[in-house]
């Protein structure tokens, strides 16, 4: 019988026993150079390396620390390949490089991460590719595809706001036209949602997140299913001098450990949370696809085997200063830009900071929640009292 995921991330990218013995996780291996007992063996050492198998020949390309790490992350999210990359964004920016030439066409969900918009402008423009954005929800992808469109990158859910994506079609249609269908991953980190299974050439994700858990550590992860897309990113990746630390792969390692649980309690919290406030009479509306009341529910039940920790909340006849007031009031939410640590956050999304990931036609902002792995009891207590003391019982 198949061993469920909680199982196998408890055992996988473990060190076989030496002698009999050996650690439980897999050691911090440092090194700039890689020495080989003879030059046959370093000459077979390249050989594999140039047909695509992931081995060292120096220490940029990784040792011990970083392969286990590797070898985890293809099982949790079901690929045959991984690349570690020193952020998210730089996971975001090596896929579609790898992907691109001047005079392709890229098509992008239009409330993704707002970074992927200035690589856009910034640079994917200057190179000669061209960017265009849709609303799955309003736009049929057929309409918006190009004879040159040579990527489709989506996240869902949706940044901010966590538009539900029904990706499964998106898929059938790429893949009948050749069309590489790259996924951002980062809000399930592979524990509750896999884009590689609905049939998506790549998902990538921020480790610095939940695969982290603890918030002290920047990384980015790549996982494909393919050799073709293996290839490429390979030579690009190899292009660009990409490399990361083995103590920050053996951070992640580690937190993969404990991925379950951490997320399954993040679900609990966040859940709860959002509840309450969806009956608070101060609150206009919450942005979570695990609530019933979300236009995503439907799609996040059917694709997705859980919820994290994320939730935004728009109020009744918020100003911007009295949405900025409720986060300074909160004791035990944060102020800060991230989430999937252990920790509780807060960060305001302004109208003008929603309007650039998404047409935004709210009459204020929304406050974006990180609920952590305190007591939820304790958390909602503390919204309660910030939210009174700003805008009244």
């Amino acid at each position: 019988m198949p061993l469920h995921l909680d199982t196998r991330l408890a055992h996988c990218g473990r060190p076989v026993l030496n002698a009999e013995s050996g650690p439980v996780n897999t050691p911090v291996v440092r090194t700039s150079t890689v020495r080989f007992q003879s030059i046959a063996a370093m000459q077979a050492q390249v050989g594999k390396r140039a047909s695509g198998q992931p081995v060292s020949t120096y220490g940029r390309h990784g040792m011990d620390t970083q392969r286990a790490l590797e070898q985890a992350l293809c099982e949790l999210e079901g690929g045959t390949r991984a690349w570690l990359t020193p952020s998210g964004l730089a996971a975001i920016s090596l896929s579609l490089l790898a992907l691109t030439a001047p005079g392709d066409h890229v098509l992008v969900t239009d409330s993704v991460y707002q970074p992927v918009r200035k690589l856009d402008a910034g640079h994917l423009a200057r190179m000669g590719v061209q960017v265009g954005y849709f609303d799955p929800s309003t736009q049929p992808i057929e309409d918006c595809l190009q004879p040159h469109t040579r990527v489709v990158y989506v996240e869902t859910p949706g940044s901010l706001l966590f538009e539900m994506i029904d990706l499964a079609p998106i898929v059938a249609i790429c893949n009948a036209r050749g069309i590489s269908v790259v996924a951002d991953n980062t809000w399930a980190s592979g524990y509750w949602f896999n884009p590689l299974a609905l049939g998506a050439d790549i998902s990538l994700m921020a480790g610095t997140k939940y695969i982290g858990g603890h918030s002290d550590l920047m990384q980015g992860v790549i996982v494909t299913r393919d050799a073709a897309h293996a290839a490429q990113l390979t030579k690009t990746y190899d292009a660009l001098g990409l490399a990361v630390s083995p103590d920050e792969a053996y951070l992640a390692l580690r937190g993969l450990r404990t991925l379950a649980v951490r997320m399954q309690q993040h679900q609990h919290n966040a859940l709860a949370v959002a509840q309450w406030l969806a009956a608070h009479p101060k609150v206009e509306r919450v942005y979570c696809p695990a609530l019933a009341t979300d236009p995503g529910n439907a799609l996040w039940r059917r694709d997705f085997r859980g919820a994290n920790g994320l939730l935004s909340v728009q109020f009744r006849d918020c100003s911007e200063a009295r949405l900025f007031a409720i986060a300074d009031a909160l004791a035990l939410f944060d102020i800060g830009a991230s989430w999937g640590g252990y920790e509780s956050l807060v960060l305001p999304a302004t109208c003008e900071k929603l309007s650039a990931h998404r047409s935004w036609h709210g009459a204020a902002g929304v406050l974006r929640l990180h609920v952590g792995l305190e007591n939820c009891a304790d958390l909602i207590a503390d919204l309660e009292q910030a939210i009174a003391g700003v805008l009244g019982p």
